[in-house]
């Protein structure tokens, strides 16, 4: 899968947080967008993942040779500010996750790797800060898409838990194309490819 920008920009009222950005992200490949707090790191990632809609410019997704209206269905995210339903327990949210995405694995198998199994029948809503970026993190890791989007991953884990990140980075990217959106390396040592968001203001 390929996102293609051009000449791509977003503004609130008569600010623009980004302008006249041309970049092509392509699969297999690793991309970070970086900068300081409030530079529009997360805008761009949600411009990207179509829940922000961008003010100039194009945003083309190419699936097989074909532009896609349903960019969506290609797409996972995990983000600090995505919603859990909190009500649900961790199997039920993944359940649920199903009607949107098919996922690569079991619920078992999934809540084992990212050590949620002993929390399988617990509500979210008395998770951990940790254990819900976890839940989050399994979600999108185990979505079966070609396009893999992080904003600020390893936001709220523990030691234990970046050494999980890390570990899903290895073992379930390697056809995939990820882009992350941080600006402390331990996120996006691995790209290859490094947006500064500045240099689009």
């Amino acid at each position: 899968m390929k996102i293609s920008l051009q000449n791509a920009g977003k503004r609130y009222n008569r600010d623009w947080i980004f302008r006249n950005l041309t970049f092509e992200f392509s699969a297999p490949g690793a991309y970070a967008i970086t900068g300081l707090n409030g530079s529009g790191k997360s805008t761009l990632l949600q411009c990207i993942a179509g829940s922000v809609l961008h003010s100039e410019g194009k945003f083309l997704y190419t699936v097989a040779d074909k532009i896609t209206e349903r960019p969506h269905e290609y797409l996972s995210i995990a983000t600090p500010y995505m919603e859990l339903v909190e009500e649900m327990t961790a199997i039920e949210m993944l359940q649920f996750h199903r009607k949107f995405k098919t996922l690569i694995a079991s619920n078992e198998h999934i809540l084992s790797e990212v050590a949620l199994h002993n929390a399988a029948q617990k509500q979210i809503r008395y998770f951990s800060s940790g254990m819900k970026q976890r839940l989050k993190l399994a979600m999108a890791f185990f979505s079966d898409t070609p396009v893999l989007l992080l904003d600020e991953p390893v936001t709220n884990l523990d030691k234990e838990g970046i050494k999980l990140y890390h570990s899903l980075i290895a073992t379930h990217t390697a056809q995939k194309l990820v882009i992350v959106s941080s600006n402390d390396e331990q996120e996006y040592h691995f790209c290859k490819e490094i947006i500064q968001i500045a240099d689009y203001k």
